[in-house]
């Protein structure tokens, strides 16, 4: 038995460690969510749960799986080992110790990037403040891949932060290490590289949004994050008009979604939703964007008293995670001037 085939065995076990939601055993999986493992386990080299999470939502699933796919794995002017810094460095920012874990893990299996390797300061530019003031060092195609990296992972993060543990490795810090880079080096293509075309019939085709205009330098990147938003956007279709509302005014008022609010200032900010219904969703969304720890089993018991499935809580927070990644992706794409004006202190989600 290869190491290979240990450590998918493994990380399949893992599934059962998801929390909140149930994913689809690989054993059972049909139609677009059994394509989707399929090619994780050929391309990825593991079906990892931060991908399977999304299982009962096929369209969120095919979404996050070509936004690894298009951003993570494709070498572009912007290589592997450049891509796993960003992931861990952004992961670290949003306080995601389990994508830390992996991500790190990667890092140190992969060829240490020499200074004049494309975007070899990309994780330096975002320790630095990336989106304050300075615009990105880099090349338009480099900087566009680079924020594609960013944006997956200010995604991913935020759902792993809701559904799954704070490592994928329960076992002594000097066991997890090693463990860790076994995976890592399974995270690889299995034929040796990568089929960028194999993903595209996933999902239609779609038209860039505006706010992604940045992407437009790299369009393999632009067409994964086209697709994947207008995926995500169709799915979360239900959700109501005052609870988009909602995310998209807070957003603007702390673009970069984070630190969280404080429960008190949660509440505040849901005063205007008079559903139960609403509430309900709004605090959800609301959690994922801006403090994804905080969001508890209360909240989703809350939420499935209207909305019992899998399928819609996983709609809801893809939505409500990409839609801050996108406003997050944009401020490193476009950063403000560095005067800026405070924020009143009344307002109940700042930061």
């Amino acid at each position: 038995m290869t190491t290979r085939t240990i450590v998918r065995a493994v990380v399949r076990g893992s599934l059962r460690d998801i929390h909140h939601v149930t994913a689809v055993p690989p054993n059972r999986a049909g139609g677009e969510v059994a394509r989707v493992y399929a090619r994780a386990e050929r391309e990825f080299g593991v079906l990892a749960p931060p991908l399977a999470l999304h299982s009962s939502a096929p369209g969120p699933l095919a979404a996050c799986w070509l936004l690894l796919s298009r951003t993570l794995l494709t070498e572009g002017r912007v290589g592997r080992a450049v891509k796993e810094a960003v992931a861990t460095e952004v992961s670290r920012a949003n306080s995601c110790p389990y994508c830390v874990d992996i991500h790190q893990a990667a890092v140190d299996t992969l060829p240490r990037p020499t200074p004049d390797t494309p975007g070899a300061e990309a994780a330096a530019w975002l320790r630095s403040g990336a989106g304050q003031g300075e615009p990105a060092p880099f090349g338009a195609g480099e900087t566009a891949e680079i924020i594609g990296v960013a944006l997956t992972f200010h995604y991913l993060n935020r759902m792993v932060n809701v559904f799954l543990d704070d490592s994928p490795v329960p076992a002594p810090a000097a066991l997890r290490g090693p463990i860790l880079r076994a995976v890592a080096r399974t995270m690889r293509p299995a034929g040796g590289s990568l089929d960028t075309d194999a993903d595209d019939d996933l999902l239609p085709g779609a038209p860039l949004p505006s706010e992604l205009r940045w992407a437009k330098a790299a369009p393999a990147v632009a067409d994964a994050l086209a697709r994947s938003v207008a995926a995500v956007e169709h799915a979360a279709r239900w959700v109501p008009h005052p609870v988009r509302a909602l995310l998209t005014d807070r957003l603007a008022d702390d673009g970069e979604g984070a630190p969280g609010p404080g429960r008190a200032r949660l509440e505040a900010a849901l005063a205007g939703l008079r559903e139960p219904d609403q509430r309900a969703i709004g605090r959800i969304a609301l959690l994922t964007a801006f403090s994804a720890q905080q969001l508890t089993g209360a909240d989703v018991a809350a939420f499935r008293e209207h909305h019992p499935g899998d399928r819609e809580l996983v709609e809801l927070t893809s939505w409500a995670a990409l839609r801050t990644a996108v406003v997050v992706a944009g401020r490193l794409a476009a950063p403000p001037p560095r005067i800026r004006h405070p924020k009143p202190s009344s307002d109940p989600l700042s930061c």
